[in-house]
């Protein structure tokens, strides 16, 4: 097994709220998501809940190798709100949340589970490429953010558009018809996706955030093959540094509407062959 991690903040002067480790036979990303400028009810934050979920579930994929991805998931949400239910209001709409994407090997077999828009990059033997990817925010988020993509990202009136996307989004969160993500319900864990590829068909397992996978689904400047070969032959360090020289080339994002002209990207690319 061989791991290679990079992670790079949206802004140097501000906490990267993803979170991304590996363990023997088992590797986590989270990406933690929270209002802009909304009051949370939490005091620790939304790097705090990411990276102390991420830690709890790492730690439980490992010790219980029998559980499924999905209950490991759901305990470690309930110990996270063990932690801080007693010191931090978790009923507001804007509390902290996090994407996951987990991996483990067991019995001949990769096991995965991915919840809200992290991927996971599964490259085989063979040279194909398989993605997974909950694609139920951008579903909605593509009914709902019109408004924002027709504006220069950063202006006053984006700000402004953007505020009253998220506050739609947040009403549709954890809920039939909505989108799911790890927050205080152990519950949204039962409707993450969930898998299982033979092992020997496998020669990488990549988890990366969404502001890593801009370079492919948004920038479409590559394809995820291609994001594969330089994953393979450069590094995780080297897609950030695509991503992070496209947004640079459209920092009002009129040739890409994006929400963020920068995000969070990190990427942990696990080598299994």
């Amino acid at each position: 097994m061989r791991v290679a991690l990079a992670t790079l903040p949206a802004d140097p002067e501000r906490e990267n709220e993803d979170f991304a480790a590996a363990a023997p036979g088992a590797a986590v990303l989270l990406d933690g998501a929270g209002v802009g400028g909304a009051e949370t009810g939490c005091t620790h934050g939304v790097a705090w809940f990411s990276g102390t979920l991420g830690g709890l579930l790492l730690r439980s994929i490992t010790t219980h190798p029998a559980r499924p991805l999905a209950g490991c998931l759901a305990d470690s949400i309930g110990l996270v709100r063990s932690l801080h239910e007693g010191s931090c209001d978790l009923t507001y709409r804007a509390s902290p949340t996090s994407t996951v994407a987990a991996a483990r090997t067991g019995g001949g077999a990769l096991e995965y589970l991915v919840l809200g828009d992290s991927s996971l990059l599964l490259a085989d033997r063979d040279g194909g490429t398989t993605v997974v990817t909950d694609r139920r925010l951008d579903d909605i988020g593509k009914r709902l953010r019109g408004p924002v993509d027709a504006l220069p990202t950063g202006s006053p009136e984006h700000t402004a558009a953007l505020a009253d996307y998220r506050d739609a989004l947040t009403g549709l969160r954890n809920r039939p018809g909505g989108f799911w993500i790890a927050g205080p319900d152990p519950r949204a864990a039962e409707h993450a996706l969930t898998g299982t590829v033979p092992l020997d068909s496998l020669a990488s397992v990549t988890l990366l955030s969404d502001g890593a996978t801009r370079l492919v689904d948004r920038f479409e400047l590559a394809d995820w093959q291609e994001a594969s070969a330089v994953l393979d032959s450069s590094g995780p360090d080297e897609l950030i540094r695509h991503v992070r020289e496209a947004e640079a080339g459209d920092p009002d994002g009129l040739r890409w509407p994006r929400g963020k002209a920068r995000d969070d990207a990190t990427v942990l690319h696990w080598v299994l062959s």
